[in-house]
């Protein structure tokens, strides 16, 4: 028997919450399955994508991953990966880095042997160049007894799916006995055509709606040719406080306060959920005491639908054309400025991917064109360059284009200077969350994909482009983990073949 764990979505780097305890906790996470590896003298640990949250891992979490990798190589236990959508680049992959040190295996095309089981990798691949890909692998030695993929991404028949598993298997030059999977954070199992197909889940929970307690899956590849897969869960993650209130008419902070109170909240990451009917809260409140009685993080989302008393509008019907132009003249927008508002403002970004977003855009922009954040000159209402909503509908088909064209954009630059983005990011989220997301954007994917990132598999506080449940990465009202951002982070190759992205 063969018996490997199945791991992914670490996620390292990822500096949840503003936390440095968080980030911490993300590497840790990691640590924890590696030693449970060499405690149980498995085979090999394998990896279905996003071991780092971003491209650009910070130098202290590669540190720290060398170290864990380390004590895989020390103990003669080979460490198998494929790359997910978060940490994907243009050129080399910090993975074959890792395959130069002798402490990684970058799994493609041709089989990597462990023991009798023939290993294959498929690394993530935007939606966009699917239909071209052909799942030509190389032959499964005569040796091998078994043979599995490791690939990353939103399978079927799982939800929020946006990848044919039936023309994968049926596709392949290659019969596989299981496919083990990253990017949704939730695990699951499904038989698809007679192969089994599994998700491990994330080792750290990466937004506020992952609840479950994290883990990994141990598969055994048995001599009489069958798969055994199960569930272990990590046990020393950081606890994560859930605190759900259902307000009667009539109730307020004080019963919110009330609810909080019957919890242990020591160097705990606390989630108050309100809904109901009652009256309108002060997060800051709740989110205050929470860190007095010992919690590391605080978070309050009220889901109630409720007016903004506070605010007075006033709209002039006679002409709104007019209004707009005068508001962009009042405020002095550069273009690429008002490009960031749009994205801020977006109904269908959720608060939880706000500054990953924002901070992408901001990169590509600041790439084209260093000076794109500079104040416009003076506008009059006559000036072409004033767009209204109008203008917008009128050229919808144009800017569509467009956004297609900026999102397929990918940053790969590092000569940036951190200091303006994070300035420009700063002041782009401000009016949206105070610079820091909420722990749940009624959350994801995934990266679903998280992103995204996922998922159900994509930081902002919470992982973008997926559901909650996935990296970040599904396409889910609440959230990693949908990965439209996803295809950004991406290689951008022009070939479709297999071998482009394994």
């Amino acid at each position: 028997m063969t018996r490997v764990i199945h791991t992914g979505d670490t996620h390292i780097g990822y500096q949840q919450y503003n936390a440095p305890e968080r980030r911490q906790d993300f590497l840790e996470a990691f640590r924890s399955v590696v030693d449970d590896a060499v405690a149980d003298d498995v085979d090999a640990v394998i990896h279905a994508g996003d071991l780092f949250h971003d491209r650009r891992p910070g130098l202290i979490d590669l540190q720290g991953t060398v170290e864990i990798l380390r004590t895989l190589a020390d103990a003669g236990i080979p460490f198998l990966a494929v790359v997910g959508n978060h940490e994907s680049k243009r050129d080399a992959q910090w993975l074959d880095l890792f395959s130069d040190l002798g402490l990684a295996t970058r799994l493609g095309v041709e089989p990597e042997l462990i023991d009798d089981v023939a290993v294959y990798g498929l690394d993530f691949v935007p939606r966009s160049r699917r239909d071209d890909l052909e799942y030509d692998f190389a032959p499964v030695p005569d040796e091998a007894e078994h043979a599995t993929l490791v690939s990353h991404g939103l399978f079927e028949p799982f939800a929020h799916a946006d990848w044919d598993t039936d023309r994968l298997l049926e596709e392949s030059t290659v019969e596989f006995d299981a496919v083990l999977l990253g990017d949704n954070h939730k695990p699951d199992t499904a038989e698809v055509l007679d192969t089994w197909v599994t998700y491990c889940g994330s080792t750290e929970r990466a937004s506020a709606s992952e609840r479950e307690n994290r883990g990994y899956n141990l598969v055994d590849f048995e001599d009489d040719n069958t798969v055994g897969i199960s569930r272990r869960g990590l046990t020393d993650t950081r606890e994560f406080v859930f605190v759900d209130v259902d307000l009667e008419p009539g109730e307020g902070v004080d019963r919110i306060q009330e609810r909080v109170r019957e919890y242990d909240l020591e160097d705990a990451v606390v989630v108050v959920t309100v809904e109901g009917d009652g009256k309108p809260i002060t997060p800051a409140t709740i989110e205050g005491a929470a860190i007095d009685r010992g919690a590391l993080v605080a978070r309050v989302n009220d889901r109630r639908e409720l007016p903004d008393e506070d605010e007075e509008v006033s709209v002039s019907f006679a002409d709104p054309d007019a209004a707009v132009r005068e508001r962009v003249r009042e405020l002095g927008l550069s273009d690429a400025a008002r490009n960031i508002d749009e994205t801020v403002r977006d109904d269908d970004l959720v608060d939880a991917n706000v500054r990953e977003t924002v901070e992408r855009r901001v990169r590509d922009l600041l790439e084209d064109d260093t000076s794109a954040f500079d104040p416009a000159p003076e506008r009059s209402p006559e000036d072409a360059d004033v767009t209204t909503v109008a203008d917008q509908l009128e050229d919808g088909t144009e800017a569509e284009e467009s956004a297609a064209t900026e999102i397929d954009t990918v940053d790969e630059s590092d000569d940036l200077e951190e200091s303006a983005v994070e300035a420009v990011i700063d002041a782009a989220t401000a009016d949206t969350d105070g610079g820091e997301p909420p722990a749940d954007a009624t959350e994801t994917n995934p990266d679903e994909h998280e992103s995204p990132s996922n998922g159900s598999g994509t930081d902002t506080d919470e992982l973008p482009a997926e559901d909650p449940e996935t990296n970040t990465d599904e396409p889910s009202a609440e959230d990693p983990e949908t990965d439209a951002d996803s295809e950004a982070d991406s290689p951008a190759d022009a070939d479709a073949s297999l071998g482009d992205f394994a």
